[in-house]
């Protein structure tokens, strides 16, 4: 690496300019409507036409793939050494907050500007990615994009994910003017990439309450997201003895109690289930539910327990089903495994960590996020910067700019550790 001054200093400054920026352009009214820009949105090329523009005064070589996933490369020494990566996501949830993936792009950009301001030539290139639909708020898939970078997307897929207007993935793609036909012209090979660290906002309160700037991610969990449907039979809510009643809602009540039952006896301490969803039919108030559809989300870092927590949700089920004469189904809409981090790229967040004086805590994280999708073709890490209370997906979400110039000056530190 030519040139290399150590302890290289983020602009703070410039970080907040350009998250701001990003935030006006996703708002859709007042800060308490937070920010809304869904994937191939107007807002959402908006943000991709403004980080393109910088993209290009910096004399980086951009690379987009079809389903509009961006690649900005900073070129180094080697031109046969392989890629270390970093960013995150622009699109957002529903009336979300301004950091949730944006902190990622902006803290990978701002790390080459320094390096180009510093005449910094890493041995390896560099790029910022952007990845396309992180959220699924559009398509109802999350990470599309990155799945589709490692070949785990196909052509059918893309049009078979539709948002709720009823527009395919395919063909929203071509609309915003990418060429979804030649989706796996950059799919990622193995060795390809040497390593990928994504900087992200933690959406949880330990950091926060511990009063600790840095997380630095060991494992991020699986999940099982699942729906569940219960079947009974609609009737009069007056006339209907208890005795003879087959309430849906009733046994769906229990159902969702079980759900927490069945964490709290066979998962460990880091596993969660949520039951985010439900709606009843025919949903008024003089009628017996007839059906009920609901939601399960079961996360943790551990395989094992998350799978037995699915196997006691489904013995408690039946239990329920056959006490007030329901039947029921459950059906798996996603599944993803829990993942153990690189540990080469760990150590070197930490080391970049202790030179620089950040204190951190090793955490595991609960949230999936794109990066983990590349560890079958790259060594992965991921850096935490607090969340105020644990608040996001909301316009209450908040980290502090110190805390996020921290996490971007250890971002920094770590890619020229990695690209050296």
């Amino acid at each position: 690496m030519s040139g290399m001054t150590p302890y290289l200093q983020t602009n703070q400054q410039r970080i907040e300019r350009d998250i701001e920026h990003i935030a006006s352009l996703g708002a859709t009214g007042t800060s308490a409507d937070g920010r809304t820009s869904f994937t191939y949105s107007l807002q959402d090329l908006k943000v991709r036409k403004y980080l393109l523009d910088i993209f290009e005064e910096l004399g980086l070589s951009v690379f987009i793939d079809g389903v509009g996933n961006i690649r900005a490369r900073y070129a180094g020494s080697n031109p046969d050494a392989s890629v270390v990566m970093s960013g995150s996501h622009v699109d957002s949830v529903r009336r979300g907050g301004k950091y949730d993936g944006v902190v990622g792009v902006i803290g990978a950009l701002e790390a080459i500007r320094v390096m180009k301001e510093n005449n910094i030539t890493p041995s390896h290139p560099i790029e910022v990615v952007i990845f396309s639909e992180e959220e699924g708020s559009n398509f109802g898939s999350c990470c599309a994009g990155s799945k589709a970078m490692v070949g785990r997307y196909t052509f059918d897929d893309l049009n078979t994910l539709k948002n709720l207007s009823g527009q395919s993935m395919y063909n929203l793609a071509k609309n915003a003017g990418y060429d979804p036909d030649n989706m796996s012209r950059y799919v990622l090979n193995k060795g390809e990439v040497k390593a990928m660290i994504e900087l992200h906002i933690e959406q949880s309160p330990m950091l926060h309450s511990v009063s600790m700037p840095i997380g630095v991610v060991e494992a991020i969990a699986g999940l099982r997201q699942i729906r569940v449907e219960v079947d009974g039979v609609p009737n009069h809510a007056g006339a209907t003895p208890m005795n003879f009643r087959q309430d849906a809602l009733l046994g769906a009540a229990h159902m969702i109690s079980a759900v927490e039952e069945a964490v709290q006896t066979k998962g460990t301490e880091s596993t969660v289930g949520t039951v985010g969803y439900m709606e009843s039919e025919p949903n008024v108030s003089n009628i017996i539910p007839g059906k009920v559809v609901f939601s399960i989300d079961i996360r943790d870092v551990y395989q094992q327990p998350m799978n037995d927590v699915v196997e006691e949700v489904r013995k408690r089920f039946d239990e329920i089903a056959q006490r007030y004469n329901l039947t029921f189904s459950m059906t798996l809409l996603g599944e993803q495994e829990a993942v153990q981090l690189s540990q080469e790229v760990i150590s070197s967040i930490e080391k970049s960590a202790q030179a620089l004086g950040i204190p951190y805590k090793k955490m595991n994280s609960g949230a999936v996020h794109d990066a983990v999708l590349l560890c079958s073709v790259a060594e992965v890490g991921l850096i935490f910067v607090p969340s105020v209370d644990g608040r996001s997906h909301c316009p209450e979400e908040y980290t502090s700019y110190e805390d996020i110039k921290r996490g971007a000056d250890l971002l920094l530190a770590t890619l020229l550790d990695l690209a050296k």
